[in-house]
């Protein structure tokens, strides 16, 4: 639990970073959609291919910060459930049971926590409860 907690604010930034990637590659795509139903239905038309190579490799660039973004947070042992409502899970241990401490952007810390299979629907308080990240519980 308290590797969890003492990492927050390094994995509140990487989720921002992620959610900053992803929301601008979004953009671009809606953009480049955009630009293609505005083809499509005036049956062609002239398009500056310089402009939209650069929004393509914009979009490309943005989508590839988005992933490695998500796969530093994969490698620390965070697990990204929601990127857009930022909800996470830590895998935890706790009174020797496999648990997900559980933090949604907004939440000051980690104050749930709950089984894998029930999910976020049954999120529980940890209210004083000791959890074990899964690298605290192998060393």
């Amino acid at each position: 639990m308290s590797e969890a907690q003492t990492l927050l604010p390094v994995v509140e930034a990487l989720l921002r970073r992620a959610q900053a990637a992803g929301a601008r590659a979004g953009e671009l795509e809606r953009e480049m959609h955009e630009l293609n139903q505005r083809i499509f239905l005036a049956g062609g038309m002239r398009v500056d291919v310089a402009q939209a190579a650069r929004r393509r490799t914009e979009r490309e660039k943005a989508l590839q910060e988005a992933r490695d973004t998500l796969a530093e947070m994969d490698e620390i042992g965070v697990q990204v459930k929601d990127l857009e409502k930022g909800l996470l899970d830590f895998p935890s241990v706790m009174e020797g049971q496999d648990v997900l401490l559980c933090w949604q952007l907004g939440e000051r810390e980690i104050g749930y926590w709950h089984t894998p299979e029930d999910g976020f629907a049954g999120r529980k308080p940890l209210a004083g409860r000791t959890g074990k990240t899964e690298k605290e519980r192998l060393n």
